[in-house]
C-alpha cells in the first residue's frame, strides 16, 4: 500500500490480506493480486467503516465548535491548538488506533474552530462595520469545505487526477515546506510585526492561503487513495478510526485556510 502525505495514515498496515473489498470507488490497478487471508480473526474494514467512523468524528468537531460559538469562549483557541496538538502526535504514533483518543481530538478541534471562527468574525464585523457579516463568511467557509472535499472525492472516483508515488512525494515535499514556512511566519512575527507577511491579509497572504487550499485539497486525493488501499488490503476494521482522523486533521486545516481567505477580502 502507497505512504500518505498525511501523518495520520503512517501506522495504517501495509496489508492485511482480504483484499477485494471494495473502497472510494478508484479502479484497481493492472497487476493487482488478492493476498491470501490472513490468520487473525478481526474482521476486515470495509467503506461503510470508513464513513461511519469519519461521521461520528466530524458530528463531534461540529457539536463542540457550535458550543463554543454560542458560549463565546475565544479564550479556549490556544489551549485547544495545544491540546489538539498533542493529541494529534500521540495519535499519529500510536502503533494501534484508540478511538477515544480520536474523540477526543475532534472535541477539542471543534472547541478550537469555534473559537477560530468566532474571533475571526468578530474582527470581519469590526473591518466592515457591518454586524452579522462574519456569520456569513463563516458560512460561505463551511459551504466552501464541504465543496472542496465533494469535489475531490468525485475528482478521485472518476480518476481524473491518479494517484502516484511521484504524485505524493511532490504532496509531501510541498506541505513540508508549507509547514516550514508557517514556523518560520510565526517565530519572526515575535521580532517583526506581520513576520513574513504570510497572514497579514496582503496579497502575499492571499496567495500562501490559496496555496495552502490547493495542497489540502489534493491531500484528500492522497487521503482517500491511502484508504483505498487499506480496504483493499483488507486491515482490521479497526483502522477505519485512524483514517477518520487523518480526514479530520485535512478538513480543519482547509476550513481555517478558506475562513481566513475570505476574512481578507472582507477586510478593509
Amino acid at each position: 500500500m502507497r505512504s500518505s502525505s498525511n501523518p495520520a495514515f503512517r501506522n495504517l498496515p501495509t496489508g492485511g490480506g482480504y483484499g477485494g473489498y471494495a473502497g472510494f470507488g478508484q479502479p484497481e490497478q493492472a497487476g493487482y493480486q488478492q493476498a491470501p487471508p490472513p490468520l487473525t480473526s478481526e474482521r476486515p474494514m470495509t467503506i461503510d467503516d470508513v464513513v461511519t467512523k469519519t461521521g461520528i468524528t466530524l458530528a463531534v468537531v461540529a457539536a463542540t465548535a457550535v458550543v463554543t460559538y454560542l458560549m463565546q469562549a475565544w479564550f479556549l483557541l490556544f489551549p485547544a491548538a495545544i491540546i489538539g496538538l498533542v493529541l494529534a502526535l500521540i495519535i499519529t504514533f500510536k502503533r494501534n488506533p484508540s478511538p477515544p483518543l480520536v474523540i477526543a481530538y475532534a472535541a477539542v478541534e471543534g472547541i478550537f474552530l469555534g473559537a477560530f471562527s468566532g474571533i475571526i468574525g468578530g474582527v470581519i464585523d469590526n473591518m466592515t462595520r457591518t454586524p452579522g457579516q462574519g456569520v456569513v463568511v463563516i458560512g460561505q467557509a463551511i459551504i466552501g469545505t464541504i465543496g472542496v472535499f465533494a469535489g475531490m472525492l468525485v475528482v478521485y472516483k472518476t480518476g481524473a487526477v491518479r494517484v502516484t508515488p511521484k504524485f505524493t512525494k511532490w504532496i509531501t515535499g510541498a506541505l513540508i515546506g508549507v509547514g516550514v514556512l508557517m514556523l518560520f511566519n510565526l517565530i519572526m512575527s515575535f521580532f517583526t510585526d506581520g513576520g513574513l507577511g504570510l497572514r497579514n491579509g496582503g496579497a502575499l497572504a492571499i496567495i500562501f492561503s490559496l496555496v495552502c487550499i490547493g495542497l489540502a485539497a489534493f491531500s484528500f486525493l492522497i487521503d482517500f487513495d491511502a484508504a483505498d488501499q487499506a480496504i483493499r488490503a483488507g486491515v482490521p476494521a479497526k483502522f477505519a478510526w485512524q483514517i477518520a482522523f487523518g480526514l479530520t486533521v485535512t478538513l480543519v486545516w482547509l476550513y481555517t485556510e478558506i475562513l481566513r481567505l475570505l476574512s481578507y477580502f472582507n477586510s478593509d
